[in-house]
């Protein structure tokens, strides 16, 4: 028997996730009926809150439910390092990996294809912080895809243009991998990136 009116429509709702296809929607929606309507009913009311109350960092732009994040409002930032990410989930890494600066999130990369040029990614505000007393080095930490390379590069070169150090954050083999198992495209990557030991 298949899914009709509200089964199907949450099967279907629940399709808006990433990597969540028909059957995973599926599973979950009869999982949540079946056995868990209290914690359904609580992420509904968590999700609703979060639609409404979760913005942008009006200086950053990754989330925040204040006009200024937590990170930007905080006087224990470096402010003389400024790290640029495509998303606010790449904040997070970063964050856990302990740097300590501040951020702009492009909240994309550069994608003429797709209609995503300078001003989608915010690169005028982006510009204004550069301009900024006391800055001193940019960590440009987009993906190593086309588009984010693409990126990189156009950030560089405006950075270069205000006169400050500008870095990229370094590419190749992962801690714990074996050389046997990496692709010939990271090992490229990690040896135009060596450093002397």
């Amino acid at each position: 028997m298949a899914d009709t009116g509200l089964l199907a429509a949450l099967v279907d709702a629940l399709r808006c996730m990433p990597g969540i296809g028909r059957k995973s929607a599926q599973r979950i929606a009869y999982h949540l009926l079946q056995r868990d309507r209290d914690r359904a009913r609580h992420l509904s009311a968590v999700l609703q809150s979060a639609m409404d109350r979760i913005g942008h960092c009006r200086r950053c732009r990754t989330f925040s439910e204040t006009e200024l994040c937590a990170l930007c409002g905080s006087n224990r930032r470096d402010q003389s390092l400024l790290c640029i990410v495509e998303s606010p989930a790449d904040v997070q890494a970063v964050e856990e990996a302990g740097y300590r600066g501040l951020y702009f999130v492009l909240l994309g990369r550069l994608s003429p294809l797709d209609g995503i040029g300078p001003e989608e990614l915010g690169l005028e505000q982006l510009d204004a912080m550069l301009g900024e007393p006391g800055r001193q080095e940019v960590i440009v930490a987009t993906n190593p895809t086309v588009e984010g390379e693409a990126t990189a590069h156009y950030i560089g070169e405006m950075v270069r243009r205000r006169g400050l150090r500008v870095t990229r954050i370094a590419h190749g083999v992962p801690m714990g991998g074996e050389l046997e198992y990496v692709d010939s495209g990271t090992i490229a990557r990690a040896l135009a990136g060596r450093r002397e030991i």
